[in-house]
């Protein structure tokens, strides 16, 4: 083991590295993306240097490990920011608090209204169509309505 070590070269930095990329490939969830970047980078310091003690080599493989994970860790919490359509994918939120009319009637809990062109399906207590009721939460795709104030 010993005298494999005395004869690493770029070539075996560079296959370690290709074969972390590849497991990376196959859902490690970039863990190992930056850990195949050090060892392919290990490999170029390698090449220009080939005179490289094994230790030393290992050595910056760790190092370069570490650093890359972090820079690219704090690159990403400096980055996020937060998003300019806060309720997007969360249809009917954006209805909350907001006056309609009963389309249908609300009949045994269940009703419809009609808001940005689409049909709501609504539960509250029984009103006739025409009503005016005011969304007062959701459950799944029906919302919950009341009885609006005139």
């Amino acid at each position: 083991m010993l005298s494999f070590l005395h004869q690493l070269t770029f070539w075996d930095w560079l296959a370690l590295g290709t074969v972390l990329l590849i497991f990376e490939v196959f859902g490690a969830g970039g863990y190992l993306l930056w850990v195949g970047i050090a060892a392919a980078g290990v490999g170029l310091i390698t090449f220009l240097l080939p005179q490289t003690p094994w230790a030393l080599q290992f050595i910056l493989f760790a190092v370069l490990s570490i650093l890359s994970a972090v820079l690219w860790w704090k690159r990403q919490r400096t980055a996020a920011k937060p998003s300019d359509q806060p309720g997007l994918n969360m249809r009917g939120s954006e209805l909350l608090g907001k006056e309609f009319e009963l389309f249908e009637p609300i009949s045994s809990g269940r009703g419809k209204i009609k808001a940005g062109g689409s049909m709501w399906l609504v539960s509250g207590p029984d009103m006739p169509s025409g009503s005016k009721v005011r969304v007062i939460g959701q459950d799944g795709v029906i919302l919950r309505v009341e009885a609006a104030q005139a």
